[in-house]
């Protein structure tokens, strides 16, 4: 069992079974990394893996090679199909047969995970920033973002709310989440990107509405989390809250996330379209300094600019996330709702600024959960 999945129980209490090869490296962090639940603003396997020392997976003697793929919660269900895709196009391409191994969990704690010894080939993380915090660490180069287009966003999505079948509480906006008797399911900030970028969602409507008057925005975010009856480690956590126990009356969720609920339940559930959301923008990098030592730096890059292919980039729209290349997005248009309202991290002064200003210990929203 690794050792990043041992963290994922205590953060999800739901154990993913992965790879144990890089066991032996991860185990010097181990003591430090479980110090995680509160740091952070953000598996399933890919295949079965052989057994490999712990400097990472070298070729074996048949010519087959590993990849780790360290994501976020709500990407399971597209990176299984999207690594059988890849495996069997990079097959084609190259000869080599490989293994792709997928860990999940949320992004600020799956990018703490990679920095504190958890050997990833390449990052597909919630937002820039949990990826910038893995530069920082010295793991990957700096200019990643700019290393594949669209800010190496191959995929976006955006923020909706997931109510049960005929909306009892007649929730259409925002303002709906604080009325009384409303609870509301999100996951935590510190751990989770997608509660990231929730949190900035209602924090651009609610500036929009009040003239820009922080201290009012400030108390709305203070009434909605005091109507959040449970605040998961991760989205995909949050999701089971909602869906599989039964709890709460609006899920905030990624798009993605809520279309896939629909999916396995239908008639259950209905998607609400709030007038302010945000465009997210997931981030994908190659953790150069591990790739390196693996041995893996082509494979890693072939298999982050495959997802700008047309076939990859239809099986997103597929799995629910909108397609980067404009023209297979219009495919989707009858899938998505292309004319929402929707700001950027930019009006936020990008995901630097937005972290400190919100998310950072002692910040915005450290400010409101305590009061």
């Amino acid at each position: 069992m690794r050792f990043t999945n041992l963290l994922h129980l205590i953060h999800t209490h739901v154990l993913h079974q992965t790879a144990g090869h890089r066991l032996a490296a991860a185990l010097p962090a181990a003591g430090l990394a479980l110090s995680l639940l509160a740091s952070g603003c953000g598996g399933t396997s890919g295949g079965s893996a052989s057994p490999d020392s712990a400097s990472g997976p070298a070729a074996d003697s048949k010519g087959s090679i590993e990849l780790l793929n360290v994501s976020y919660d709500p990407t399971r269900e597209f990176y299984a199909a999207y690594n059988e895709m890849f495996r069997a196009y990079w097959k084609e391409e190259s000869g080599q047969d490989i293994t792709v191994v997928q860990s999940h969990g949320g992004s600020g704690s799956q990018a703490r995970s990679v920095i504190e010894g958890n050997e990833a080939d390449v990052v597909t993380l919630a937002l820039a920033h949990d990826i910038t915090a893995i530069e920082e660490a010295g793991l990957i180069e700096s200019g990643w973002i700019k290393e594949f287009s669209g800010d190496s966003s191959p995929y976006t999505s955006t923020i909706v709310f997931l109510v049960r079948k005929g909306n009892e509480k007649g929730i259409t906006d925002w303002d709906d989440l604080i009325r009384d008797g409303v609870e509301v399911i999100t996951p935590n900030p510190k751990t989770s990107g997608g509660a990231c970028w929730n949190f900035l969602a209602a924090w651009a409507y609610w500036q929009q509405q009040d003239g820009g008057d922080e201290a009012q925005t400030r108390d709305y975010l203070k009434q909605l989390y005091e109507h959040v009856l449970v605040l998961d480690s991760g989205a995909r956590g949050a999701t089971n809250t909602f869906v599989e126990n039964g709890q709460g009356d609006v899920l905030i969720a990624w798009e993605n996330e809520a279309y896939l609920s629909m999916e396995e339940h239908p008639d259950q559930y209905e998607i609400i379209t709030p007038s302010v959301s945000i465009l997210a923008q997931p981030s994908v990098a190659v953790v150069d300094e591990n790739a390196a030592d693996h041995g893996t730096t082509e494979l890693a890059k072939a298999y982050l600019n495959y997802l700008y292919s047309d076939e990859a980039q239809r099986l997103a729209g597929e799995h629910y996330y909108r397609p980067s290349n404009p023209d297979i997005l219009e495919e989707f248009s009858g899938q998505f709702d292309l004319n929402m309202n929707l700001v950027t991290i930019d009006e936020f002064g990008g995901w630097d600024q937005a972290y400190a200003d919100y998310f950072n210990d002692g910040a915005v929203f450290d400010q409101i959960y305590a009061d």
